[in-house]
């Protein structure tokens, strides 16, 4: 479930780049990048609607962002005794989250101007550790783990791919997620069924994070879960939140999908 590419410059005062690819039941209802947390003035990001959490969210003037990815939970704890995760990235980018938390088990990836940390939470155990300067790939377990198939098949291909100067660094990546729906087993882009649900690729952010600031573009490809070449164009037309911007005020009654029955993230 979802996928991050990034890219952790050797040279200080380098930005960080990041790919990041959502996927989620595509009934479930949710909003694109915006300010959806009033109670958090200035935090902005993907939103969840139905626990109200987020995905990925963003903190402009602190120059943080942090994106959420399911991992398995080895803890036992009853649907009673957890929280929804998508309070977690919003607290990653405020400030911290708990040493143990009271959710499912997560991948956390936390950018700032000076690098990139994962969180691993299990259910039993957090782990944080600085990812290294490189390109990594983190899906639903450890980071740059060749278990997870299309990190085997399609890690290489990213660092080989590498970024480019300009305002369309994300290219080479995209042409390897293009590339990668060739063969459904280790797409990026994923169309999969997990515990009685079918979860699909539903949006492609692309981020820099540094010392300038915070810009995140976004893109929903045409048919969930496959590629397009509308994800290039909007890719490049994507919303961006930078540290001397403000934000863009999305509609609040903009919201993708149809089920409104509450659940946890």
């Amino acid at each position: 479930m979802c996928t991050v590419v990034v890219h952790v410059p050797a040279a200080a005062g380098q930005p960080v780049r990041l790919l990041a690819v959502r996927d989620e039941d595509r009934d479930r209802p949710w909003r694109p990048l915006g300010p959806w947390w009033p109670e958090r003035p200035g935090i902005v990001g993907v939103r969840d609607d139905r626990a109200g959490g987020a995905w990925l969210a963003v903190d402009p003037i602190a120059r943080r962002l942090a994106v959420l990815l399911n991992r398995e939970d080895l803890s036992g704890r009853g649907d009673d005794e957890v929280v929804s995760r998508g309070a977690i990235p919003l607290d990653a980018v405020a400030g911290g989250i708990p040493e143990q938390p009271t959710t499912r088990g997560f991948n956390l990836v936390e950018v700032d101007a000076d690098g990139a940390h994962l969180v691993e939470w299990d259910g039993l155990t957090a782990r944080r550790g600085r990812l290294a300067p490189g390109i990594h790939m983190v899906a639903h377990h450890a980071v740059d783990d060749p278990g997870t198939p299309r990190i085997a098949r399609w890690l290489e291909e990213f660092r080989s791919a590498g970024i480019v100067d300009g305002p369309d660094w994300w290219m080479p990546w995209l042409g390897v997620v293009e590339r990668s729906t060739l063969d459904p087993t280790t797409s990026v882009l994923r169309r999969d069924a997990h515990d009685e649900h079918v979860l699909e690729s539903l949006l492609v952010c692309a981020a820099t994070v540094g010392r300038a600031g915070v810009e995140v573009r976004e893109a929903m490809p045409t048919t969930p879960g496959t590629w397009d070449d509308g994800l290039i164009e909007g890719l490049r037309s994507g919303i961006r939140s930078s540290r001397d911007a403000v934000p863009v005020q999305l509609s609040p009654g903009v919201a993708h999908g149809r089920s409104e029955e509450p659940a946890a993230q």
